[in-house]
C-alpha cells in the first residue's frame, strides 16, 4: 500500500545532512515523501539531489525567527491546504515552527498519523528570561502544550528534553514519546582519518551566543598565551537569531590571531580532519550532530556537561565535559591534550567505537520508523 510522508522543515540545508538518510529509509519502506521548505533554490544541489530520489518539494512561507501572528496564521493556512493536497498519511516536523504549526496542520487536516521530532530547544529556553525572551518563552511553550497534545507520538533527542517538557507539562501526560540517539551519523560516510602533526581544536556552529562560541574564543586565547603555535580554527555563519554573536566581535578574534575563521562549509570533512580535538561548549543541545561526525572520524571531544552535549562524551573515556559557560576549565581540558598527545589518540578511538555502537544513523532511523509504524 502507498503511504505519503510529508517531512516538515525550516532550514533547506537540514533536508540532506540531518535527514537525507531517514528520507532514503522512508523511501525504502514504500513511502512516497514530501518535504515542506521554505526558501529552497530550485537549481541548488538540496533541490536536485532531492529531486533524484523522486522527492517531492513544496515551499512554504514560514520565516525562521519571530512571532509575526498574521505570518504565522499564513504558514498554517498554508500547510493545512498541502497536507490535503497530497492526501499525507503521515507528517513529521522538526524544529519550532514546523513542530508548532506542521502539528496543528496535520490534526486540522485529519492526517492520520502525526509526529514530532524536538531536535533542541533553542533560543526561547536558553539562557536567561527577561523582557521579550520571557514573553518569547511563554507563548512558544504555550504552543507547544497545544499542539503536541495533537500527535500520536513526540521524538526527542536526549532524555533531558524529554524530561523537561514532561515537568512544564508541555507534553500531555497521554501522549508518548521515544528518545532517540540524535539524529545519527553515517559512520560509513565520515570515516577515521589520521590526526595532524601538530594540536589543532576546532569548532563547527551556527556563531551563536549558547553555541559557547564566545567562551571557545576566550579559552583559545587563555591556552595561546602558553602555547602560541596552537591552532584554533571555527567553521559557521552568523545567524539572523537574536543570540547571533557580532561580525565585530568574529573580526576581533581573527584580528589578535586567536582563530581562524573558515566560513561556511558544505563538507566538513577536511577541517575536522585537518583537527586533532572537536570542541562544542554549547550551553544545550538535542543532540550535536557536529560532535557526532567528529566522533565518527575518530577525534577526542570536549563539550559541556549540558543536556544533549553530555550524551555523547564519557568524561575521561573519550573527551571531557566541562561546566557550561566556563571557559578557564574549558582552557585547562585543551591542555590536557597538549601536555598528554597519547589522549588524543586513545579518545579519538574511543569516539569512533561510541558512534559506531550508538550513534550509527542506520539504527536511529530503523528506531523512528518502527515507532511510526512504516517497519
Amino acid at each position: 500500500m502507498n503511504r505519503t510522508f510529508l517531512l516538515i522543515a525550516s532550514f533547506p540545508d537540514s533536508l540532506i545532512k540531518f535527514r537525507g538518510p531517514l528520507i532514503e529509509s522512508l523511501l525504502a519502506v514504500g513511502c512516497k515523501v514530501h518535504v515542506a521548505v521554505p526558501g529552497l533554490d530550485p537549481n541548488s544541489d538540496i533541490a536536485i539531489r532531492l529531486k533524484a530520489l523522486d522527492v517531492e518539494v513544496h515551499d512554504i512561507p514560514l520565516q525562521r525567527t519571530g512571532m509575526n501572528p498574521v505570518k504565522d496564521l499564513t504558514l498554517l493556512f498554508a500547510l493545512r491546504k498541502l497536507v490535503r493536497q497530497i492526501g499525507a498519511d503521515y507528517v513529521l516536523g522538526y524544529t519550532i515552527k514546523p513542530v508548532i504549526y506542521g502539528s496543528l496542520a496535520a490534526w486540522i487536516g485529519g492526517v492520520k498519523h502525526r509526529f514530532t521530532l524536538i531536535t533542541g530547544l533553542g533560543y526561547a529556553f536558553t539562557g536567561e528570561a527577561t523582557g521579550l525572551r520571557k514573553l518569547l518563552r511563554t507563548l512558544i511553550q504555550k504552543l507547544y502544550r497545544f499542539s503536541l497534545s495533537r500527535n500520536r507520538l513526540v521524538f526527542f533527542q536526549n532524555p533531558d528534553d524529554e524530561a523537561l517538557f514532561r515537568q512544564l507539562s508541555l507534553l500531555n501526560p497521554a501522549i508518548p514519546s521515544c528518545v532517540v540517539n540524535g539524529s545519527g551519523v553515517d559512520v560509513a560516510e565520515y570515516t577515521t582519518t589520521a590526526l595532524p602533526e601538530n594540536h589543532s581544536f576546532l569548532l563547527i556552529a551556527r556563531l551563536l551566543g549558547d553555541k559557547g562560541v564566545r567562551e571557545y574564543a576566550q579559552a583559545a586565547a587563555l591556552v595561546k598565551r602558553r602555547f602560541p603555535e596552537v591552532t584554533f580554527r571555527m567553521v559557521g555563519w552568523i545567524d539572523e537569531n537574536p543570540d547571533a554573536i557580532s561580525q565585530d566581535e568574529l573580526d576581533g578574534w581573527i584580528g589578535a590571531g586567536t582563530i581562524e575563521f573558515l566560513g561556511k562549509l558544505s563538507d566538513v570533512r577536511p577541517a575536522i580532519s585537518d583537527s586533532s580535538v572537536y570542541v562544542l561548549p554549547s550551553y544545550r543541545e538535542g543532540t550535536p550532530r557536529t560532535v557526532l561526525e567528529a566522533m565518527a572520524m575518530g577525534r577526542a571531544v570536549i563539550t559541556t556537561d549540558a543536556p544533549g552535549c553530555r550524551e555523547t562524551v564519557m568524561d575521561g573515556d573519550n573527551g571531557f565535559l566541562v561546566p557550561v559557560q566556563d571557559p578557564v576549565t574549558l582552557a585547562e581540558s585543551m591542555v590536557k591534550f597538549i601536555d598528554s598527545p597519547d589522549l588524543v589518540f586513545a579518545m579519538g578511538a574511543r569516539s569512533r567505537e561510541i558512534a559506531e555502537e550508538k550513534y550509527d544513523v542506520h539504527m536511529v532511523n530503523t528506531v523512528m520508523l518502527r515507532k511510526m509504524g512504516l517497519k
